[in-house]
């Protein structure tokens, strides 16, 4: 049998299974990575203050524009304009993605 062994099983008041807990690295590897996570610090700067997606991203990141700036070989004026810009390209948006270390899709807030 191949079922991990390291899983938690917690039952509800009812007597059945109702919770499995499993191992944070687990958890990472198997689940975080495909769903595209938006960490919470980003969505409440995107939807309360009205912050570009990139800006909040890179603000939560800890970066300067000119450091993503220096990561895609452009200004920092010309990142400045693509991090205030409604409509990125396609191709834009994924550079930008990767050179925050992130993927194009946790851009869609």
């Amino acid at each position: 049998m191949n079922a991990p062994s390291n899983l938690q099983t917690i039952v509800g008041p009812d007597g059945k299974p109702a919770f499995v807990v499993i191992p944070y690295g687990d958890y990472l590897t198997q689940f975080a990575q495909a769903a595209d996570l938006i960490p919470h610090a980003v969505v409440r700067r995107v939807l309360t203050d009205d912050v570009p997606p990139l800006r909040a991203w890179r603000e939560h990141l800890g970066l300067t524009q000119a450091e993503v700036a220096a990561r895609l070989g452009i200004s920092q004026s010309a990142y400045a304009q693509q991090e205030n810009s409604a409509r990125l390209r396609k191709t834009s948006r994924a550079r930008i993605a990767a050179a925050l270390g992130i993927t194009a899709a946790q851009l869609d807030i």
